[in-house]
C-alpha cells in the first residue's frame, strides 16, 4: 500500500496499533450518551502527522466492526488518495460545488469496512465551500450511512478550513509534533479551536523520543489525565 505507513493494518502486533486502539477506547469513553460519530483531525502545521493518525485510527475502528467514511477535506493539499491510492477526479469538491450524490464520490478502500472520500479536484475557494449548507448536507448524509466519519482538515495555523470544520462535527483532536511546537503555539491553537465552538477531545503528541521505551521516536496520546506512548511514527 502506497503512502503512509498504515501500521495498524500492517503490523496488528505493533504497541503503535495498541496506541491507535487506545485512542479508539477513548473516544467510545468519550461518548458517555453523547453522539460522537464525526470526528475531525487537525493539527498546528504541516507534517505533525495529522493525516497518518487519521488514517490509522479509521483503520482501528474499521477492525473493531464499524463502518469508516475518511473524508478528505484538506482540499488544499489532498493526500488521501494518495495514501490509499485511489482516483482523485471526483470527490468532496464534486460534492459541494458540483452537487454529485455522496454515492457516487465514494470510493472502497482495499480495507474492509473502511470507504474515503478523497479532496476532489483542488478548488479556488476550499474555506468557502467547507463553511457552506452543501458541507453540512455531506456530512450529514455520512452519519446516517457510516458508523464513523473522520474527517482530515488541514492545520490550523495557516488557514481557516480546520475552525470552519470544526463546529459541523462532534469532536476534534489535535496532533502536536513534539520539539517542534512551541507551547505558545498549542495554546494559541487550541484556544482557537474552543473560540470556533469545537469539542477538543485530546491531543496526539507526535515526533516524541521515547527510548525508554524501546520504540525510537513515536507518539504520546493525551485524553484527560491520561497519556499512553503511540509507537513509531513518522
Amino acid at each position: 500500500m502506497e503512502g503512509i505507513n498504515l501500521i495498524a493494518h500492517n503490523d496488528l502486533k505493533n504497541p503503535a496499533t495498541e496506541a491507535y486502539r487506545v485512542i479508539r477506547t477513548s473516544i467510545q469513553f468519550a461518548q458517555a450518551g453523547k453522539e460522537l460519530k464525526t470526528l475531525a483531525v487537525t493539527s498546528c502545521i504541516p507534517n505533525d502527522g495529522k493525516s497518518m493518525t487519521a488514517a490509522n485510527l479509521a483503520v482501528v475502528l474499521t477492525q473493531a466492526g464499524k463502518s469508516v467514511l475518511l473524508i478528505d477535506c484538506d482540499m488544499r493539499n489532498p493526500t488521501v488518495h494518495k495514501n490509499f491510492n485511489l482516483s482523485n477526479k471526483v470527490g468532496l469538491s464534486s460534492c459541494i460545488s458540483m452537487g454529485t450524490a455522496l454515492s457516487d464520490a465514494v470510493q472502497k478502500t482495499s480495507i474492509e469496512g473502511l470507504y474515503a472520500l478523497t479532496g476532489g479536484v483542488i478548488p479556488p475557494n476550499p474555506s468557502e465551500l467547507l463553511g457552506s449548507e452543501q458541507m453540512k448536507n455531506v456530512l450529514q448524509r455520512a452519519k446516517e450511512q457510516y458508523d464513523y466519519v473522520l474527517i482530515d482538515t488541514p492545520p490550523v495555523m495557516p488557514v481557516t478550513d480546520a475552525l470552519i470544520v470544526s463546529r459541523f462535527v462532534d469532536g476534534m483532536i489535535l496532533v502536536i509534533a513534539s520539539a517542534e511546537i512551541k507551547v505558545e503555539m498549542a495554546r494559541d491553537v487550541k484556544n482557537q479551536l474552543q473560540h470556533a465552538g469545537a469539542n477538543i477531545l485530546g491531543v496526539v503528541l507526535n515526533k516524541v523520543r521515547s527510548e525508554h521505551h524501546g520504540y525510537g521516536y513515536g507518539y504520546y496520546y493525551y485524553y484527560g489525565s491520561k497519556e499512553v506512548s503511540n509507537g513509531e511514527g513518522k
